[in-house]
């Protein structure tokens, strides 16, 4: 069984009588009440990073992962709170200097504030961050997708998945372009002022934590619909771009292994305009690549100008044998 059989097999039931945790089959909590929405996440070494050599890094990257579930839906995170577990070798005085420096920094960055959390000692290292905050409207869910939606993306997508792989030594660069990816491996640029509007256009959210397709799939799930993606049009930086062409890599496989925490949306072909004059004030690269259908559709996703099917990976997934 694999993380969202479990889920939903064994624990959505006990939410029931819960209304904000929409039956454990999104992101977030949201209390219609107070307005208050918060995510959780646990990020653990060998799994979502390789070591913790550049705690700094690794410790952005956490926060910033975290705080991703909260702006995709249109809330503005205020508050977070961590728990660290390792041993002496992980939590030095060194590291936790560094950590401390990170997280200063993020903070100046998005206007949040520690709040609290909890430190265990441990042979492997964990890090879990739970992200609070606001929002006067209701968060835009994944199950919000209507058909004849336009299907959109912020910014580009794949780059992480070339800075994994360069920091596994499996892709050889050059100085210049490997630090180019490791940096969006660690440090993804979110669209954090273009989220701050997305109440005012988009029926559907998610941000694109596992893979573009697997969480495509959430939507449509979720929503009970189909799509149709314009291979071609999905977003890539200039250096990914040059890399495929010269290595002759096909694009769907890189786009699909996750760490992006860019913005998969949905919203009605009216708002174009709209979604075009946001995208241009808050300098954000938006990019129209698909359309939600209610034609049944084998995996619900068709490839429109794709020369091959849908990758083999769709996205990454903890699975439990």
């Amino acid at each position: 069984m694999n993380e969202f059989v479990i889920i939903k097999k064994y624990f959505s039931e006990l939410s029931i009588k819960n209304k904000g945790s929409y039956g454990l089959s999104d992101d977030i909590f949201f209390d219609h009440k107070k307005k208050i929405g918060i995510s959780i996440d646990t990020y653990i070494e060998g799994t979502h990073f390789l070591n913790f050599k550049n705690p700094e890094l690794v410790i952005k990257k956490a926060l910033r992962a975290s705080i991703s579930d909260l702006i995709c839906k249109g809330i503005n995170p205020i508050y977070y709170f961590i728990s660290l577990s390792g041993n002496n070798k992980h939590l030095t005085k060194k590291n936790i200097s560094n950590i401390k420096l990170a997280l200063k920094q993020e903070q100046k960055k998005y206007n949040i504030a520690l709040s609290g959390g909890d430190m265990s000692r441990s042979n492997k290292l964990s890090i879990t961050i739970s992200s609070i905050g606001y929002s006067k409207k209701l968060p835009i869910l994944r199950n919000g997708a209507k058909n004849n939606d336009d299907i959109y993306i912020t910014n580009t997508i794949g780059d992480a998945f070339v800075g994994l792989k360069v920091l596994q030594e499996k892709i050889k660069l050059s100085k210049k372009r490997a630090g180019y990816f490791i940096k969006k491996f660690y440090l993804p640029n979110l669209p954090f002022k273009f989220s701050r509007k997305i109440h005012l256009f988009a029926n559907s959210s998610i941000d694109i934590s596992d893979g573009f397709f697997q969480d495509l799939k959430h939507i449509l799930s979720n929503s009970n619909l189909s799509s149709e993606i314009f291979v071609n049009n999905i977003p890539v930086s200039v250096y990914l771009n040059l890399y495929l062409k010269r290595e002759k890599k096909r694009k769907l496989n890189f786009i699909s292994r996750g760490d992006d925490y860019q913005i998969l949306f949905t919203a009605n072909k009216s708002k174009r305009n709209l979604i075009k004059k946001i995208s241009k004030t808050t300098s954000t690269k938006v990019t129209r690549i698909g359309i939600i259908t209610n034609k049944f559709i084998s995996k619900h996703i068709k490839l429109i100008n794709g020369k091959f099917g849908l990758p083999k990976k769709h996205g990454y997934i903890h699975n439990f044998n």
